[in-house]
């Protein structure tokens, strides 16, 4: 059994990207033929290139890692395990609003065949959301906690994404920028409690960003309570503008406890559609993926040295 807990920095680049990319970034509804998918795979390259030509350009081996899908990845899988980077891949379905797993009950069958470092998996999950749907999640993630804790050489990283209910926008008038300030971070640490409640226990929680440096420093406090004193966090982008991004790997970084990021969309988006519309080559997608995914891994770096002392 591995103990649990990852407090090692972690910069992450993530691409696991799977129905938002097949209809946004490529326009595609249905099953795919094997061609398109094979387009996907290739356009998939493009960003894993950008990391590793980051790597050669400074970003240390051992804090950088990528999450891909084995949809489109699994070579990628592959090639990132053999050249010893840190792998993540989902174990959830595509775009759904409920968690449950992409190969069903052959779930464990597809984490030790890919064998990634972490089991990744994106759980959307309102504390004051609908009981019946927090308790299906809860008990599905139960079933992947405990097969992570206690089968599986794969870690457990948590994406927690808490969704406004209409009820609580409606209280703030609708302003989503109101509910990501004052309400979202105090949902995020009760989602994390239930969650702990239910006997779900990740190495790492990957959450939305926040503002202020205490509600960062509450939300590790919770992920750590109860002698979970290694548990990390790392900061999602959720496709925000690279000054968003920059704002919250700001005020992350100053808290012992967040080890990294995992920003994705704000890396690679706007390369891969400008190399896909033939505005630029490939060669110049990948030094742009691997010029703003570094940006983000100094900037943090930077960050954590000014405000904490630390160095690693």
């Amino acid at each position: 059994m591995l103990t649990l807990g990852f407090d090692h920095p972690l910069y992450v680049l993530p691409f696991d990207h799977r129905g938002s990319f097949q209809t946004r970034m490529f326009g595609w509804k249905g099953r795919l033929t094997s061609e398109q998918t094979g387009e996907i795979a290739a356009a998939k390259r493009v960003i894993y290139d950008g990391f590793t030509a980051a790597v050669a350009a400074g970003v240390p081996r051992d804090k950088a890692g990528i999450l891909v899908d084995e949809q489109f990845g699994a070579s990628i899988l592959r090639d990132a395990e053999a050249h010893g980077y840190v792998t993540a891949c989902p174990a959830e379905k595509s775009g759904q609003e409920e968690f449950d797993f992409e190969y069903g009950e052959y779930f464990t069958d597809h984490i030790e065949v890919v064998r990634p470092t972490f089991c990744k998996v994106l759980v959307r999950y309102n504390p004051q959301g609908d009981p019946a749907l927090n308790r299906r999640q809860a008990d599905r993630l139960k079933r992947l906690s405990w097969y992570l804790r206690n089968k599986s050489r794969s870690r457990f990283m948590f994406e927690l994404l808490v969704p406004a209910e209409q009820g609580q926008l409606d209280r703030l008038g609708g302003d989503t920028k109101a509910y990501d300030l004052e309400l979202r971070p105090r949902l995020m640490v009760q989602a994390i409690q239930q969650l702990q409640d239910a006997q779900i226990e990740p190495d790492i929680w990957k959450v939305e960003g926040l503002d202020r440096l205490e509600d960062c420093e509450r939300v590790v406090a919770t992920a750590r309570r109860g002698g979970r004193d290694t548990v990390g966090c790392i900061v999602l982008g959720r496709g925000e503008d690279a000054k968003k991004v920059r704002d919250w790997l700001a005020a992350a970084a100053g808290v012992p406890g967040f080890i990294g990021f995992a920003v994705g969309r704000t890396v690679f988006w706007d390369p891969l559609v400008a190399w896909r519309a033939k505005k630029t080559t490939r060669e110049a997608a990948v030094a742009e993926v691997a010029r703003r995914y570094k940006e983000f891994v100094d900037l943090f770096d930077t960050a954590r040295g000014v405000v904490t002392g630390r160095t690693e």
